[in-house]
């Protein structure tokens, strides 16, 4: 399994999260059969969520960031919870586009230079917190310290790779890391971490030379007394099952239930949008939602 450490300086002005993806990106690429941008994309994006996620205090909450852009992959969405596990999709998983001129994929041209990021974060306690920021290139870690920047106004670095097999597409690495300034940094510890992650290799390239999670933190952090905070198992993880397809199709009405399309079994097929499970109703299921529903009035 894939794994998540938070680290913080002695003297309390910085924290740095990394986390090596690789095991859930190839997961999601496995289910959403994404080519090999869609995958740097979508695996950005789970990255950034379960490295997000992970942050929550609250045991049941929920964060979830939503890319909206007007390049060819459509929307992408990712869904975290508070231990760091993740779920998520591309509308266009098919999209592929040659590489930039120096031989990288281009995620923001198939993401899009225009369009949004919505972060939304539920604590199952009330109404969601929401934030959006405008996208800066598509990039996503580079919205991502811009959502910080705006919506926080807590100066952030967020790195996020994923390294793919040039012949077969297959995931080969994936990782990231968040490193924040906390309300004690002054200025000096915030050159110093300029210093050190402008001095830093790509995360893909440091998880390909080796390093640990927390040798790639305390290269972040180098100069600072630095303590390892915690350390926690992630993976990809839906959370669907054949109960909550059921709520989902009881919001429909009745003339929508009757008329759901069936396949060659005479089944009502759905599909999990985050794992292509599929639950299938039967006539007899379906006929019982159509009574549910009639009770109800609707």
């Amino acid at each position: 399994m894939d794994r998540i450490i938070r680290t913080i300086t002695s003297d309390g002005s910085l924290m740095a999260s990394a986390i090596d993806s690789t095991q859930l990106v190839y997961t999601a690429q496995q289910l959403h059969t994404l080519t090999k941008t869609s995958t740097a994309a979508l695996g950005r994006l789970l990255t950034g969520a379960s490295l997000m996620g992970a942050m929550l205090k609250e045991a049941n909450a929920t964060l979830t960031l939503k890319v909206a852009g007007d390049g060819p992959l459509g929307s992408l969405l990712a869904v975290a919870n508070s231990r760091g596990y993740v779920r998520g999709y591309v509308d266009h998983p098919e999209v592929e586009l040659p590489p930039k001129p120096n031989g990288k994929l281009d995620v923001g041209g198939a993401v899009g230079h225009i369009g949004r990021l919505a972060v939304i974060r539920d604590f199952g306690t009330g109404e969601p917190y929401s934030g959006q920021v405008e996208l800066v290139s598509g990039e996503i870690a580079e919205d991502l310290t811009s959502y910080y920047a705006h919506s926080e106004q807590t100066p952030t670095v967020c790195a996020l790779g994923v390294l793919v097999d040039k012949k077969d597409g297959d995931a080969l690495l994936a990782g990231g890391m968040l490193i924040q300034a906390l309300p004690g940094a002054d200025n000096t510890a915030l050159s110093l971490l300029e210093q050190n992650v402008a001095e830093m290799d790509s995360v893909t390239t440091m998880l390909a030379k080796g390093l640990s999670l927390e040798e790639m933190c305390h290269l972040a952090l180098k100069g600072f007394q630095v303590e390892k905070l915690d350390e926690t198992k992630v993976g990809y993880a839906c959370n669907c099952s054949k109960e909550r397809f059921t709520r989902v199709l009881l919001t429909l009405s009745r003339e929508e239930l009757e008329t759901l399309p069936v396949n060659k079994d005479g089944l009502v097929e759905t599909v999990c949008q985050y794992c292509n499970r599929k639950y299938l109703f039967s006539k007899e299921e379906i006929q019982a939602l159509v009574e549910k529903t009639r009770k109800k009035g609707k």
